[in-house]
């Protein structure tokens, strides 16, 4: 009887969800990112990784080739076979990966997104950039500025399901609701999905449906990147502006040619530095994803999980604006 109970109890603790299969061996943390290829989520990878390391755990790096949901939730059903610790996924679709992260949830394994967020019913926490209010007038602002307040616009975003682009977007109509902006009209809001040559061919179709375009505000890193290739090839610097959020190491050019005069971001690998730490603190228990609770992340200082509508959510901070008087140091950053 007394072997029986013990081997019972044996193959109930190695069968038990959520955690590693390893047992006392190193926690396991993923992290799933849009599509493979992107900078700016290479970035964010590399910032988890080194979050990760330095706490002693154990770091897994995955993208699926193309920016969709579907290929997010066969990476996510692959990592709960594996028996992860923690999932912390850049969401392709904010309600479409639910069934998978709930079905991770439900073997104790710990989720959390950033960037762009899934639904709250998915995740424990999500860590945010910075203020999305911010994000989305900044850039409304900006264009007024370099336009003299008068003029069509387009927004050039990554794909239509991307939540932290659809806020951004939000805001940025909110902010044309004030009567100074009664000048200026966004005529189109383009996709090119986080992909180059659609991004590209979005460009190219806004400057040929709207050709008195005088400004594209791109929120994503891919598409000011491709847009500033499309202006500069056909000569439009000063006719057509150009502002969003970039990397400084593929923007530079750009920005000191004058193609883009200013653009913002803040630092990904931060974004994912900021997860990583999170994501120990919860699979410590350090932390549950209420508002209020504090704990240390690293070399950011102490961080505290504030309110987020129906859930709750990290803020790294306000975004960042390059220009040509600090883009040259930056581009070696990132």
């Amino acid at each position: 009887m007394a072997m029986v109970l013990a081997l019972s109890m044996l193959v109930a603790c190695s069968t038990s969800p959520g955690g590693n299969a390893s047992g006392g061996g190193k926690k396991k943390y993923a992290i799933v990112f849009k599509n493979a290829g992107n900078p700016y989520g290479e970035k964010q990878m590399e910032g988890f990784k080194n979050a990760i390391e330095e706490l002693g755990g154990e770091a897994i790096l995955k993208a699926p080739d193309q920016p969709t949901a579907e290929a997010q939730i066969q990476i996510i059903e692959e990592l709960i076979a594996q028996r992860v610790d923690v999932i912390a996924v850049v969401a392709n679709d904010p309600d479409a990966l639910q069934p998978s992260l709930k079905k991770a949830m439900n073997r104790g394994i710990k989720v959390l997104s950033l960037d762009s967020a899934v639904n709250t019913k998915s995740r424990i926490v999500h860590i945010n950039q910075a203020d999305p209010e911010r994000i989305g007038r900044v850039q409304i602002q900006a264009m007024h500025e370099m336009i003299g307040g008068k003029g069509e616009i387009a927004v050039l975003s990554a794909t239509s399901q991307a939540t932290n682009q659809n806020l951004w977007i939000e805001w940025m109509k909110k902010e044309l609701e004030d009567p100074k902006y009664k000048d200026m009209k966004l005529v189109k809001v383009a996709y090119g999905d986080d992909l180059r040559d659609k991004s590209v061919a979005e460009t190219e179709a806004l400057l040929k449906s709207y050709p008195n375009l005088k400004g594209i505000i791109a929120p994503t890193t891919v598409g000011i990147a491709a847009a500033g290739k499309v202006l500069t090839d056909k000569g439009l610097k000063g006719k057509v502006q150009l502002t969003g959020l970039g990397l400084p190491s593929e923007m530079a050019e750009y920005i000191e040619s004058g193609v883009c005069q200013w653009m913002y971001l803040w630092n990904p690998l931060d974004v994912g530095y900021l997860a990583g730490y999170a994501a120990h603190a919860l699979a410590e228990g350090k932390i549950t994803g209420k508002p209020g609770e504090k704990f240390k992340a690293g070399r950011l200082g102490e961080k505290e999980i504030v309110a987020d509508r129906d859930g709750s959510q990290i803020m790294l901070g306000d975004p960042f604006k390059f220009d040509s008087g600090n883009i040259a140091e930056w581009k070696k950053v990132y």
